[in-house]
């Protein structure tokens, strides 16, 4: 199954606190981290939600 590549680019400040719980689910904790998630309908959601915040991408895979 493929990968998301999620990193964390603008401010929670001002932002709702379903929105902020969202980024914590995604496994964020600071501006600027990037987390790998596997792609599935329910990240898809929740990077849909907060989709304003991020920047996604697909994850290369490590050649072994």
């Amino acid at each position: 199954m493929s990968k998301l590549r999620i990193q964390w680019v603008r401010s929670a400040i001002g932002r709702t606190e379903d929105q902020r719980r969202t980024l914590r689910a995604l496994g964020l904790k600071r501006l600027n981290q990037v987390v790998e998630r596997e792609d599935s309908p329910t990240v898809r959601g929740m990077v849909t939600k907060v989709q304003h915040m991020l920047a996604v991408s697909e994850a290369v895979e490590g050649s072994k």
